[in-house]
């Protein structure tokens, strides 16, 4: 056998070495490991590079990736430079080699170990902090670009008179430098300290001198530049406290110089920075001494200092001096934050006027007349019909509505009669659901069902007789009030995917009685495929190959994606923050989506933050996170609505207006970013009726209201004025009730304006306090004028809470409404409105019903309340008739429904509810609609009210046909009318 083990027979085979073949093989699989991680890397960055252009925003790519790029080496270069230095240089500082301590002999190794590659090991040491620098240094583009292009606010804080922009835009990039000289002169110390302790520099168990001259000299200036940047942080932290944020027992989160800050932290800091100059001053010395001895006095007589002085002394004037008398001496210093944050929040300039909360008018039906030129009650509420648009205006499976509608003024059509002056709208959009698609695959999902098609709107003040919504846009294609616009919405809130579109396949338009119409799409959005480059690219962006070689795909097919307004919005305005909720409107014969965006920052010195995840929830938010504010935890004090933009639903063309046109947080962006925001003066007239106050914003200042409506320091400290947002009432969420657009006139208006309100209840409490609005119509010159009507605390007038509890405990509405909901039917109510009348408060809240089989809720009854009276009746009209005392308000219109009369023959009665039943299911089988149904149901109805004759007959013969009252029976004028009905 031959000698396997190698030797004079044969060669001698090497265990464990690969062979020339194997090791080819894994050359070529690293090769390509290497390739498909660049091409990765190249396919998110050439994709975004691609998405910019094609909505014509490549400079906030560009802008935005060289800054990052810049600040990427700067930082990244300057830190690998100080650590490789320190390192290099604590090397050449090592002592010569002399007799050996035990210490060192076991050190030699290393030594040894390491000195083929010093070279490599330092490049790898350096590169590393560098990198982790660089990717640190690169997330501060924004507070870099700031610093950059800040402008002036031209409002100086009152303690050290500086210009707000020094805390804007100044202050945080000081922060950031000192952070990263702070780690810089860390990690050079731990750099230099290591490498002299392993060439001998630094001993720690062997004898004599502990350290070298050398080593001694080199960390002393180390430990002395980081003692002098404490002493720049020292100095620094002297403003930092304009924009502190503590927690102050008499008001809760308090921004800004308390009593304590100006007269204890403040010198404080003074002498801190005094102290840690001289201190750093004394290591530089050692330069020169060679000892430790001064320096080491020196930082401890600073860190002495920052206890007795920086923390000690504070505590006891606050002890000592504040506590004794809190109101007198922190006053002065909440009447500068009461200014600062009132003006911050551009709540300034609210007008809080005394309401009496009842009406002095004797004669309340002379008030009838006076609530629709009060207010224009919308009783179709946005929040709840939304199920009733999907059930009477989906058409198709394949189309769907947001959970909730907006709402939006249009000028009523001539062709009603009308006067030509806006109506409050209840607006959806029909777009797309994939979820209903007949077959889900790739091909429908990204090519054949691409867009949703057109706009439905309805009255928000009016019903039909049998509670839907009075359509003004409607069916498909839609036709109505709206004229002529181009209806496909391939950019929508719903369209959370990717499609494929302007190539071979066809697009599924709508489908009619004459069978599926189908279109291509003739827009220049999105990315153009053609090129193989972009498709492999997409194909992995995606993780999606069939892209790459699909036959689907040929010339002029279009990628779309980032479909929805707030993506596109963020996106082209990273430096912006989003409004929850944009909205549609058709705006020059086009569909466009309207985002509200803000300008924000925490740096305004005195006024006190808020988190908009926090403010901005309600009990909307609760159940639709879609309405949430992108930056759930973005703390600010500060924040204007500065932009609006519009994201067209057919191109997804992005346009940016400025709004705000003082805003010195959006002409420093402006700046940073020239040509991507349009001048205010480019907003149509079009567009301009469909702008409105957004709602996250008013949420704000709403909560900033409940304690900054007043301007008294002493009250503000007292807390007696200390209001709340009360809970909706109308749900179990346990969330404060959300703002209400209505248009109304409030008692120093002489017209109806366009307005978002709320209400407030005082802290702790469920009867009002005040009534809160805001004009919403920016064609008026009171848009954004902030009114508050507040109520006298010496009488209590009734919140939305006691409102609702009194509509569902007095008995005969308790009745009603428990009728309403026998069966399957289910109660739901609407949006309850607050209307400010005659010196009083008017409520109204409409009832929807969703009944049986019916999935959709349909408005049965509308409550109304005023003066302590209450109405619940079929139509807002009756409600307001009955609570204001007019004639016939007890007398309801005609529905087009017959409820059964009482009777006292038990036949009668029965034949009765069986015709009424048989009449409702021939009206359900109508919707459907089910002929073969509605044939029985007549049938049935034809025999209960031959029936009912019949008993009826008989008992007019026998004289019961009148019951103990003598009141005559009506069943046979019942009967009649119902047949007329159903006719």
């Amino acid at each position: 056998m031959p000698d396997r083990g190698g030797g004079p027979t044969g060669p001698r085979i090497r265990a464990g070495r690969p062979s020339r073949r194997a090791r080819t093989l894994l050359m070529t699989l690293g090769v390509l490991a290497v390739l498909g991680m660049a091409f990765t890397m190249f396919a998110g960055f050439w994709t975004d590079w691609l998405w910019y252009r094609s909505v014509h925003y490549s400079s906030v790519f560009t802008t935005t990736l060289s800054t990052k790029i810049g600040l990427f080496f700067v930082f990244g270069l300057l830190m690998a430079l100080a650590v490789g230095f320190n390192i290099w240089l604590a090397h050449r500082l090592r002592p010569p080699l002399s007799a050996m301590s035990m210490e060192q002999q076991s050190l030699d190794r290393y030594r040894m170990g390491i000195a083929p590659y010093k070279t490599w090991l330092l490049l790898a040491v350096t590169s590393l902090v560098g990198l982790i620098a660089g990717a640190s240094a690169a997330g501060q583009w924004r507070t870099w670009l700031m610093w950059v292009n800040g402008v002036p606010f031209h409002q100086k804080d009152p303690q050290f008179h500086l210009d707000v922009s020094f805390y804007a835009f100044d202050l945080p990039w000081y922060r950031f430098l000192l952070g990263f000289g702070f780690a810089t002169a860390i990690l050079c110390l731990i750099a230099a300290a290591l490498t002299h302790y392993l060439y001998g520099g630094l001993r720690v168990t062997s004898p004599g001198a502990r350290a070298t001259a050398a080593a001694t000299g080199h960390l002393s200036v180390l430990l002395g530049i980081f003692v002098a940047l404490k002493a720049v942080a020292y100095w620094l932290d002297r403003y930092g406290l304009a924009v502190k944020s503590s927690d102050f027992k008499a008001t809760g989160d308090w921004t800004g110089l308390r009593y304590v800050d100006a007269n204890a932290y403040l010198p404080a800091k003074t002498i801190l920075f005094c102290i840690a100059v001289i201190c750093a001053l004394l290591f530089f010395a050692t330069l020169w001494r060679r000892t430790w001895q001064l320096p080491v006095i020196g930082f401890g007589l600073m860190v002495l200092s920052a206890i007795l002085i920086g923390g000690l002394y504070p505590a006891i004037v606050q002890k000592f001096q504040v506590q004794p008398n809190e109101q007198a001496k922190e006053a002065p210093y909440v009447q500068k934050n009461l200014k600062a944050t009132r003006e911050a929040y551009g709540i300034d300039d609210t007008k809080v006027t005394e309401y009496a909360g009842k009406s002095a008018t004797t004669d309340k039906t002379k008030l009838r007349d006076q609530v629709d030129d009060t207010a224009s009650i919308r009783i179709m509420d946005p929040n709840v019909v939304s199920p009733t648009f999907q059930q009477l205006q989906q058409i198709r499976n394949y189309y769907g509505f947001p959970t909730n509608l907006d709402v939006d003024r249009y000028t009523k059509d001539g062709r009603d009669g009308k006067d030509g002056k806006d109506q409050d709208t209840v607006i959806g959009l029909r777009e797309l659901n994939l979820d209903g698609i007949p077959k889900n695959n790739w091909i429908n999902d990204h090519f054949r069902y691409t867009h949703g098609y057109g706009v439905v709107a309805a009255k928000g003040t009016e019903a039909d007789d049998e509670g839907r919504p009075v359509f003004t846009e409607k069916n498909l294609p839609s036709k109505g009030d709206l004229g002529t616009y181009e209806q496909r919405i391939y950019y929508g809130e719903k369209t959370g995917t990717y499609s494929i579109v302007g190539g071979p396949q066809k697009e599924v338009d709508y489908s009619d009685d004459q069978g599926e119409k189908t279109t291509s799409y003739t827009g220049k959005s999105g990315v153009n495929l053609d090129n193989p480059i972009n498709r492999a690219a997409y194909a992995v962006a995606f993780n999606e190959p069939q892209i790459l070689y699909s036959g689907a795909i040929g010339k002029g097919s279009r990628i779309l994606y980032n479909r929805t307004p707030k993506e596109r919005v963020e996106a082209v305005a990273p430096w912006l923050t989003i409004d929850g909720d944009a909205y549609p409107a058709v705006v020059n014969h086009r569909i466009q989506w309207i985002v509200d965006a803000y300008t924000t920052t925490n740096g305004y010195p005195y006024a006190s933050r808020t988190t908009l995840g926090d403010t901005t929830a309600d009990s909307l938010t609760a159940t639709n996170n879609s309405r949430a504010v992108v930056a759930q935890q973005n703390q600010v004090n500060y924040i204007r609505n500065s932009v609006k933009a519009t994201v067209d639903a057919y191109t997804g063309e992005v346009k940016l207006y400025q709004w705000d046109t003082k805003d010195p947080v959006l002409k420093t962006w402006m700046k940073a970013f020239p040509g991507t925001v349009k001048p205010r003066a480019d907003i149509s007239g079009d567009l301009l009726a469909h702008l409105r106050y957004p709602q996250d914003l008013f949420k704000v200042q709403r909560e900033l209201l409940s304690r900054y409506h007043v301007t008294d320091a002493q009250t503000f400290l007292s807390g007696s004025e200390v209001w709340q947002v009360p809970d909706d009432p109308t749900n179990d969420s346990g969330s404060a009730v959300p703002p209400y657009y209505l248009s109304m006139k409030m008692p120093d208006q002489s017209a109806q304006a366009f307005s978002l309100t709320t209400t407030f209840t005082p802290n702790g409490r469920d009867n009002l306090s005040a009534f809160m609005a805001v004009d919403s119509d920016p064609r008026t010159s009171d848009y954004g004028k902030i009114r508050i009507l507040k109520l006298p605390t010496s009488t209590t007038v009734d919140g939305p809470k006691q409102v609702q509890s009194q509509f569902n405990s007095q008995a005969d509405i308790a009745e009603a409404i428990s009728l309403l909901s026998r069966g399957h039917s289910k109660v739901e109510y609407g949006n309850l409105l607050t209307v400010p009348l005659d010196g009083g408060l008017l409520y109204a809240e409409p009832v929807y019903v969703r009944g049986g089989e019916l999935k959709y809720p349909l408005l049965r009854k509308v409550l109304v309340t005023y003066g302590g009276k209450t109405a619940f009746e079929d139509t807002l009209g009756a409600a307001l008739d009955k609570v204001f005392g007019v004639k016939g308000s007890t007398t309801p219109p005609d529905t087009g429904t017959t409820n059964p009369p009482g009777s006292g023959n038990p036949t009668v009665r029965q034949a009765l509810e069986d015709a009424q039943k048989a009449f409702d299911a021939g009206q359900e089988a109508l919707k459907k609609p089910d002929w073969s149904a509605y044939a029985k149901a007549q049938d049935d109805l034809e025999a209960a009210l031959k029936r009912a004759e019949e008993a009826q007959a008989k008992a007019d013969r026998t004289g019961a046909g009148s019951d103990k009252n003598g009141d005559r029976d009506t069943s046979k004028d019942t009967g009649k009318n119902t047949s007329k009905n159903t006719g």
